[in-house]
């Protein structure tokens, strides 16, 4: 069985969902606009923030491929449609 934590509980940052990488992307410009930090740890945010978009990107782009997998399967035939 593969740990697919940090050691603290958490999930490690490649096991995140796109729904939890785009809540931390709000987080951290709601903290790059109001807290306006110095600039080593905007940097640090910055950083953390490219990540996430890199990786919700891969997500994205994998989920794009499945559609355009299951809507080029031959088989396909309206809803509701039945066959004998």
């Amino acid at each position: 069985m593969t740990d697919k934590t940090d050691g603290t509980g958490t999930a490690s940052p490649d096991d995140l969902t796109l729904e939890v990488r785009l809540g931390r992307l709000e987080e951290i410009v709601r903290m790059l606009e109001v807290e306006e930090p110095d600039l080593e740890r905007a940097l640090a945010l910055f950083e953390e923030g490219v990540g996430h978009v890199r990786h919700a990107e891969e997500l994205l782009a994998k989920a794009e491929l499945r559609v355009e997998e299951l809507l080029s399967e031959k088989e396909l035939r309206p809803f509701g449609e039945v066959t004998e």
